[in-house]
């Protein structure tokens, strides 16, 4: 099992929206509004890197109204 954090910049005043949308993402197991440099933090579960990478943060990033994300894979 591989889990990573997700951190997402939003456009303004989306962060809300791309809560609920980001939470019913497969793989995402909590999603939380944060308050610092990026917006969300979405905790991610897969059973291999390359399915975290592909599916999950591809289909974060690929939504309307996210600015950037950056992906931290956990080592232990």
């Amino acid at each position: 099992m591989v889990r990573a954090f997700i951190m997402v910049k939003t456009a303004a005043g989306k962060s809300e929206d791309l809560l609920t949308t980001i939470r019913e993402i497969d793989g995402v197991e909590e999603a939380h509004i944060v308050a610092g440099q990026y917006d969300i933090i979405v905790e991610a579960v897969s059973d291999e890197v390359y399915d975290l990478m592909h599916s999950v943060a591809t289909n974060i990033r690929d939504i309307d109204g996210v600015a950037d994300t950056e992906t931290y894979i956990c080592l232990g």
